[in-house]
């Protein structure tokens, strides 16, 4: 089966994701820099979850530009990574508004865990669909910071109930580690288009 619904719906997802998660960035009420320093943390939160969205809907759009095909497994696996993506304005709200305490910062840890894992399961789960694997597995290699992510996501969970900006100073360095481009997927691309 094709897979441009799957792209378009996974799309039209994200930008949802990203249009909830703006709204909790509620405009002062006054021009005082004050009002402006208290929504600071709500403001980071934001910034670090607008990040993330980007992060993985540009992956997304990158794998799907190999795969050739999916099926019924795919579309849930798919579906089950949306579900972990979807609750990030949850708990960027939350962590933003109290301020980054520990339960909030582990929660929000808890979601990247969780849509790190649900990425592996869909990587997985497009490999054994006919006509992918051969440039998939190609593209992936070794996969070494896919594999790493979550056990650095389960190391700021921990964190976050020690010190909550360690925790979230983690995800953050997770992100910038995830910002830098990844070649595999352009270079499978072009070998799959004899370029």
């Amino acid at each position: 089966m094709g897979k441009n619904r799957l792209e378009a719906f996974s799309d039209g997802v994200i930008a949802i994701i990203i249009t909830i998660m703006v709204l909790d960035l509620h405009v002062p009420h006054s021009t005082s820099l004050s009002e402006l320093h208290a929504l600071l943390p709500v403001f980071l939160c934001y910034v670090l979850s607008f990040v993330y969205v980007g992060i993985y809907w540009n992956n997304h759009h990158h794998f799907y530009h190999v795969v050739r095909q999916v099926d019924g497994r795919v579309l849930w696996a798919n579906l089950h990574l949306l579900f972990w993506l979807s609750l990030l304005p949850f708990v960027t709200g939350w962590m933003g508004e109290n301020h980054m305490a520990a339960l909030p910062v582990a929660l929000y840890g808890v979601v990247l865990l969780m849509s790190a894992l649900a990425w592996y399961v869909m990587q997985r789960t497009l490999l054994c669909v006919p006509g992918n694997r051969e440039v998939l597995s190609q593209a992936l290699g070794a996969d070494r910071k896919g594999k790493l992510s979550p056990l650095f996501y389960l190391a700021g969970i921990v964190l976050s109930f020690y010190n909550s900006w360690l925790g979230a100073s983690v995800y953050a360095v997770m992100a910038v580690v995830w910002l830098v481009p990844d070649r595999r997927m352009e270079k499978a691309v072009k070998h799959q288009q004899g370029g």
